[in-house]
C-alpha cells in the first residue's frame, strides 16, 4: 500500500470523525432547544390551564385544587351569570365602554398631536418633547393621591367629571396613555415622506387635507398598535378605577371581580376565575384578529424616530 492511499484514509477517516462530532452536536442542540421550548410552553400555559380548573371546580376554595377537580361543572359559571347580587355582566360592559371611549378619543388626540411634533417646526418644539418622555419615566403611582385630589374639586364644580363616574376615569386614562404613544405615533410619522406633502401643498392643500386624505390612510398600523394598547391598558386597569369608583354600579369588571376574593370567610375563588375568564376574552378577540397589524405597525414605527 502506497503513502498516497494511506493518508487518503487517514483524512476520510478524520473527515468522518468530524460529521459524526458535527451530527451530534446538532442533536445535542436541537435537543436542548426541544426541552427549553417545553419548559417555557408549561411555564405560560400552567396559570391559565390552573385557572380554567379553579372554574369548574365546585368548591369555592384553592387549597386542595386540582388540575381536574372532581364533580367539575358549569355551577361556577352559572351562578356569576344569573347573580343577583353582584351585576357581572354590568361591570362587564362598563370596561367595554370606558376602555372604548378613552381609546378612541386617546388616539384621536395622540395622532393630531404627532402630526404636528413631526410635521410643524415650531419655538419649544424639542422641549416638549422632552418633557413628554420626562413625565413619562415617573411611576403613574406617584400621582395617584394628586388625581383623587383633582378629580375630587373638579366634581364639585362639575359633577359629571368628578369621583364615582366614567367620565372623570375616561379623562385620567387619556391623559395617562398620551405621552409615550406620542412618541411611538411620531416615530411612525417621520417615516413616511414629506415629499407628500410638499407636492400636496404645490395643488393647493391644507394641513389638515394632508393630514386626513393622504397621511392618516397611512397610519393604519399605528393606529391599531396604540388602539389595542390603549384598549389593554385601561380594560385590565384596577388601581385608578379602584380609587376613582366607590359604587358597586359602577366597578369596571376589574374592581367588581376584587369583591369575589376580598371576603375574610367568604372567597368564592370559583367563580372569580370563570369571571376572569370570560373577562379575558375580548382581548384574546382583539389579539387573534390584529396581530399582523400590530406586528407590522411596531415593526415600522421602529424604522425612523
Amino acid at each position: 500500500m502506497s503513502s498516497i492511499q494511506v493518508s487518503g484514509e487517514k483524512r476520510g477517516g478524520l473527515l468522518s470523525r468530524v460529521r459524526q462530532s458535527q451530527t451530534l452536536q446538532k442533536r445535542l442542540s436541537i435537543g436542548i432547544r426541544l426541552v427549553i421550548s417545553v419548559f417555557l410552553i408549561i411555564f405560560a400555559v400552567f396559570p391559565v390551564v390552573w385557572v380554567l380548573s379553579a372554574s369548574f371546580n365546585p368548591i369555592a376554595t384553592l387549597a386542595n385544587q386540582r388540575l381536574i377537580p372532581e364533580n367539575a361543572g358549569l355551577g361556577n359559571y352559572t351562578e356569576l351569570l344569573t347573580s343577583e347580587i353582584f351585576p357581572y355582566w354590568r361591570w362587564f360592559w362598563n370596561s367595554i365602554k370606558i376602555s372604548s371611549i378613552s381609546t378612541v378619543l386617546s388616539v384621536s388626540i395622540t395622532t393630531v398631536a404627532a402630526f404636528a411634533f413631526s410635521r410643524f417646526r415650531f419655538t419649544g418644539r424639542q422641549n416638549l418633547l422632552k418633557l413628554i418622555l420626562l413625565i413619562q419615566v415617573f411611576p403613574g403611582l406617584l400621582a395617584i393621591v394628586a388625581i383623587f385630589l383633582m378629580i375630587s374639586d373638579v366634581g364639585d364644580v362639575i359633577p359629571f367629571v368628578g369621583l364615582d363616574t366614567h367620565a372623570g376615569l375616561i379623562l385620567v386614562y387619556m391623559g395617562g396613555a398620551m405621552g409615550i404613544n406620542i412618541w411611538l405615533m411620531k416615530g411612525f410619522f417621520d417615516t413616511i415622506p414629506r415629499a407628500i406633502d410638499e407636492s400636496a401643498m404645490v395643488d393647493g392643500a391644507s394641513h389638515w387635507y394632508i393630514f386626513t386624505r393622504l397621511l392618516l390612510p397611512l397610519m393604519r398600523p399605528i393606529l391599531v398598535v396604540i388602539g389595542i394598547l390603549s384598549f389593554i391598558g385601561t380594560y385590565g386597569d384596577f388601581v385608578l378605577a379602584r380609587i376613582l369608583l366607590k359604587s358597586t354600579e359602577q366597578y369596571t369588571l376589574m374592581v367588581g371581580l376584587q369583591i369575589f376574593t376580598s371576603g375574610q370567610f367568604a372567597q368564592q375563588w370559583g367563580q372569580f376565575t370563570a369571571g376572569a375568564l370570560i373577562g379575558a376574552l375580548p382581548i384574546m378577540i382583539v389579539y387573534l384578529a390584529l396581530q399582523d397589524q400590530i406586528v407590522g405597525g411596531l415593526t415600522q414605527g421602529a424604522v425612523k424616530g
